[in-house]
């Protein structure tokens, strides 16, 4: 799965200015996750490496959070953007993870990328429901199920 286009990304187009360690590409030591759109879903390709070991030769399932994580606020950012969700003032996003469940089917190996899908579940204007699976050597690795909340700064 070819997941660059060799345009800007959903991350680097409506939010670059954002510092997040998985996904933000003014944060000059993070991940910096690039998702786009294919069709309906959202993609990714995150190249893990040795770094992300878990100790035993496997990714981490920190990182794998992490990464998808990102990769279903790049969703939610997708859809919140036309239908005009912006930001409330003082808020650097329009919607923060409330939560998420995520299941680790088998181990994730080191040597290649690992492939991330992800698409809605359900939206309203004060919550967006993703389902993300991360996948490696055309097998499923993990799922995340992510609840985004309307984020009203106090």
């Amino acid at each position: 799965m070819s997941v660059d286009p060799g345009g800007l990304s959903i991350q680097e187009s409506l939010y670059p200015g954002v510092t997040c360690f998985g996904c933000g590409h003014a944060n000059p030591d993070g991940f910096h996750l690039r998702s786009y759109r294919d069709g309906e879903r959202t993609v990714a390709e995150f190249p893990s490496g040795p770094e992300h070991d878990n100790g035993f030769g496997f990714l981490n399932g920190g990182i794998i959070a992490t990464v998808l994580d990102c990769h279903t606020a790049a969703v939610v950012l997708w859809e919140a953007a036309p239908r005009g969700w912006e930001p409330d003032p003082g808020a650097p996003i329009p919607f923060i993870t409330a939560g998420f469940d995520v299941r680790f089917l088998r181990p994730s190996p080191l040597a290649a990328p690992v492939q991330l899908v992800a698409e809605p579940v359900s939206i309203s204007g004060q919550e967006i429901v993703v389902h993300a699976e991360l996948s490696a050597d055309g097998k499923t690795r993990a799922t995340m199920t992510a609840t985004w909340l309307r984020f009203h700064p106090r």
